[in-house]
């Protein structure tokens, strides 16, 4: 074995420290200087994803960017990727095996541009762009102290009561690495926004309080990260307070599935205080690491993808906008169209005022120019030519101005008869009046057992049905109901829910509710049918007709009816099985024909009965559980 192997051997029995504070540590670890994987793979000037992909295939499996190793470990891990790992060192040593297995080599290397860690879409090509991230979180948690220590200026003394009142986006720079911002209101009334925030970004902040732990609007905005399918990054915050419990807030975020990394999970957590500018740059810095896990690549010269994510009339200005690029570059005196408004970019603004000449991907601006203020979550298209952009944008008022149809509330079983027949999951948003009617109903909502089908509880609370439950349901891929127990529907949240189409189901006992939900769960299963014998008949004589064969019959027993199923047995073995063409009785067409009395049965693409068949007449019936 050489110095390598041993070497090897001994670096899989090694404990890593999963937490992105892994200057933290105790006991004999103490006086050891750790260092992270990116930092390493940073040190080799390769990316974390390709030295953790690199040091899979060398036999170190589980490590993960945030991980964070010892100088032995760190050693052993730089001279195994120079000794073998090295890529440059592979082609050399391997030139063979390169060039006979080219296409092998593309398609690895297109997989790896299809496909991230983290599940985000990006482009097949381009250059890496800024990451573009939302922060969310539950009211007076620290968002907005933290983006102010982020930006280095004074937000929260402007804005009325300390709650943020808008979505505005500004960027930040570590070490020449930049990352967009966006602001996203915490309070409860612009729970709307919230959701457009999270779709328009890349990588989610969750500001948790270390002095408050998981909160109600924490879930809540947990649950609306989950549903714009994009990964999150906790932020513990306010760890400067003397009531601060660290252990507490991870123990709250693994009860809700986000098992911290520092526990063995995948949920990147940094404690930081915002108030005392303690740890931000290690923020930064696992941001950046997300966004370069995910890849995220843009081209300047593509198509325009650019997002409205606040939008404002300003006396001075005239309509107002704050966009976000992914894709492509905004430039001024581009014509553009924003839903059913347009116009001409007759300035564009950055995060901190000053006037620039185009907007690149990953970065943010304000736009002035357009005739209207657009609504928030338009997305924004380049025109040609003022024509063309006018003409766009009537296009999209003339289809807003159609009356949409206003559904009524849906039942739980009209809402299944619309859903796809391959859908099995059952998505419930749940409202109670009290904690311990919501533990009472999700426990058996959850207790609920049905095969090849599965209930998701999206989000449980206590209080009515709200405005934001609505809009969580609406964003949700798979179908979505909202349920109500022993609550009232917001009357705004109600109308929206019938706009589109959202099903409310309430309920005052709780055994209804559960009745309904379990019902509506073996519903979504394929149908189960059971065989109900209704009658034999014994054909006695054959008569041709144009339309083909008719069997003069006698009923043994039972019954013949027209709209039966039908089996034809010849000598106890069954020959075929269909439906009765046509029943009758001397001249007439019958519906049905008792025992011991004469008939001609037709069956429907079959002529080849014989004298002496047995025929058991049957229908089927669903099985209601």
């Amino acid at each position: 074995m050489c110095a390598s192997d041993a070497r090897l051997t001994s670096f899989r029995g090694f404990r890593i420290v999963s937490t992105a504070n892994s200057n933290k540590e105790t006991g004999e670890d103490n006086d050891l200087v750790r260092k992270r994987i990116y930092e390493i793979a940073k040190e080799l000037g390769t990316t974390s994803k390709d030295l953790i992909a690199r040091l899979e295939e060398l036999g170190m499996p589980g490590l993960k960017a945030a991980n964070s190793v010892d100088d032995d470990e760190h050693a052993l891990i730089v001279h195994m990727y120079e000794e073998q790992g090295s890529p440059e060192a592979s082609a050399a040593d391997e030139p063979a095996e390169k060039d006979e297995e080219p296409e092998a080599a593309s398609a690895a290397a297109s997989a790896a541009q299809k496909t991230s860690e983290t599940g985000l879409s990006r482009s097949a090509s381009g250059a890496p762009r800024a990451p573009i991230v939302s922060v969310l979180g539950h009211i007076d948690h620290g968002k907005t102290t933290l983006l102010d220590a982020i930006r280095k200026s004074r937000v929260v003394d402007q804005e009325a009561g300390g709650i943020t009142q808008g979505i505005a986006a500004y960027q930040a720079d570590l070490r020449g690495q930049k990352i967009t911002f966006i602001d996203t209101p915490g309070h409860k009334a612009f729970t709307g926004m919230r959701a457009r925030g999270a779709q328009a970004t890349d990588v989610a902040v969750l500001v948790v309080a270390a002095d408050d732990g998981v909160m109600a609007q924490t879930v809540e905005a947990i649950e609306h990260i989950r549903a714009a399918g994009i990964p999150m990054v906790v932020a513990i915050n306010k760890i400067d307070k003397a009531n601060a419990n660290v252990d507490k807030v991870l123990s709250d975020l693994a009860q809700h599935g986000l098992t911290p990394e520092a526990w063995g999970g995948d949920t990147i957590t940094v404690e930081l205080s915002a108030l005392q500018n303690q740890n931000i740059d290690d923020l930064l810095e696992m941001l950046l690491l997300v966004g370069e896990m995910a890849d995220l690549r843009a081209d300047p010269k593509a198509p325009l993808e650019a997002i409205v994510i606040e939008s404002h009339l300003s006396a001075s200005r005239g309509p107002v906008s704050t966009v976000v690029v992914k894709n492509g570059t905004l430039q001024e005196k581009d014509w553009i169209v924003a839903g059913s408004t347009y116009g001409r970019i007759k300035a564009l603004t950055d995060g901190v005022g000053n006037r620039v000449e185009k907007v690149l991907p990953g970065n943010a601006a304000e736009v002035l120019g357009l005739n209207e203020v657009p609504e928030v979550g338009e997305q924004l298209e380049v025109a040609k030519n003022q024509a063309k952009a006018k003409k766009a944008a009537e296009s999209k008022r003339q289809e807003a101005a159609k009356p949409r149809q206003v559904r009524r509330p849906m039942t739980l079983e009209e809402m299944l008869q619309e859903s796809e027949e391959d859908v099995t999951t059952l998505q419930v948003i749940l409202r109670a009046g009290s904690s311990g009617a919501l533990e009472a109903a999700r426990r058996e909502m959850e207790g609920l057992s049905v095969k090849d089908v599965e209930l998701s509880i999206l989000l449980a609370g206590v209080g009515g049905v709200s405005e934001s439950d609505i809009l969580l349901a609406s964003t949700v891929g798979e179908d979505a109901l909202v349920v109500g127990f022993g609550v009232k529907t917001d009357p705004k949240a109600r109308k929206i829910a019938e706009t589109d189409g959202i099903p409310i189901l309430s309920y005052d006992i709780i055994y209804d509710l559960i009745d309904e939900i379990e019902k509506a769960l073996k519903r979504r299963l394929a149908p189960e049918f059971v065989e109900v014998k209704l009658g034999t008949a014994e054909v006695r004589d054959l008569f041709k007709v144009p339309a083909g064969v008719v069997a003069g019959c006698y009923v043994l027993e039972g019954k013949v009816v027209r709209r039966g199923q039908i089996r034809v047995l010849r000598n106890d073995v069954e020959v075929f099985v269909g439906e009765i063409a046509s029943l009758r009785r001397f001249e007439d067409d019958v519906r049905e024909v008792q025992a011991d009395r004469e008939c001609g049965i037709r069956i429907k693409e079959f002529d080849d009965v014989q004298v002496g068949d047995r025929l058991d007449v049957f229908e089927l019936e669903e099985v209601i559980a």
